[in-house]
């Protein structure tokens, strides 16, 4: 009878290390990639990329000839999201950064490495605050990550004032911006959650090169303009001839729950307070208090 044999096993650190070592080492190196928008160099090894992950396995193909030495360029990944990629593949393990772990994701998400991105997402969480969570919900947005697009939304509810006046949150997608507009416990008051609007859209049409209400127009219906008073939505009616950014009808609706004193007799005007809606004399008039 044979007796089974026993697998034992040796330090991982030592091995690990190893392993790290040849991350972007030409040492034994047998193909290159020229990453991101700087062109940067990376060397890698052929047979631990693709026994590591179907997505290099496609791309590079079978083995090089003889003088093969034809660069693969990833141009949209960055260099230092590419690196913490390469680690994971080496040595199972990545330190992640702040500043980069979106981009990480991304890149995970896109190379299939679901270990990778389950690693990318708990630290995201770990570190979500008001600069970093509006990207975080483009990138959740993007690729359908259900679960971090509920802790950004529920991030963004409670801190929105702050997170309104980041970076992130003007270079949102429509299809990113139109849930926050969406929830009722947004801690905001509608005028300033208009104004926000505004110079989200303006900075889309800036960048698109296209009229500001037409950039507005897939999100600006989720504005709660019955909410304002008869003196701020007649500001805003003005300000919206000077530069046109919410449909007149959607004004006159509004109007329309003012004159008649029921936020339910103007079909189509969302009138729901939310969280961080301010109290205003005619609210009492108005349907479904938050």
């Amino acid at each position: 009878m044979v007796t089974p044999g026993l697998v034992v096993q040796g330090q991982a650190a030592p091995f690990s290390t190893a392993l790290r070592s040849l991350v972007n080492n030409p040492w034994y190196s047998d193909v290159r990639f020229v990453v991101g928008q700087e062109q940067q160099e990376v060397f890698a090894h052929r047979c631990l990329l693709a026994c590591r992950c179907k997505f290099f396995q496609r791309l590079l193909g079978t083995e090089p000839g003889p003088g093969v030495t034809s660069p693969v360029v990833l141009s949209t990944v960055p260099a230092e999201a590419f690196l913490a990629v390469l680690e994971f593949l080496y040595t199972n393990s990545v330190k992640l950064h702040r500043h980069s772990v979106l981009e990480v994701l991304t890149a995970a998400v896109e190379y299939g490495l679901e270990e990778l991105r389950e690693l990318c997402l708990e630290f995201v969480v770990k570190v979500l605050d008001v600069e970093l969570v509006c990207e975080a919900l483009q990138v959740a947005v993007t690729f359908g990550l259900g679960p971090l697009q509920e802790q950004c939304m529920a991030f963004i509810e409670t801190h929105c004032q702050e997170a309104l006046r980041t970076r992130g949150f003007l270079e949102l997608s429509a299809a990113a911006l139109l849930p926050l507009l969406r929830s009722d416990k947004l801690c905001v008051d509608e005028a300033e959650l208009v104004q926000a609007a505004r110079s989200w859209a303006r900075v889309g049409a800036a960048v698109l090169e296209r009229p500001v209400a037409e950039v507005a127009a897939p999100v600006v219906r989720e504005l709660r303009l019955a909410l304002l008073a008869p003196t701020e939505l007649s500001a805003l009616e003005e300000q919206n001839r000077q530069e046109p950014f919410i449909p007149v009808e959607q004004i006159v609706e509004a109007w329309k729950c003012h004159a008649l004193r029921r936020g339910a007799a103007a079909r189509g005007a969302p009138c729901h307070r939310r969280r961080g809606t301010l109290p205003r004399d005619h609210h009492c008039f108005l349907d479904h208090p938050f």
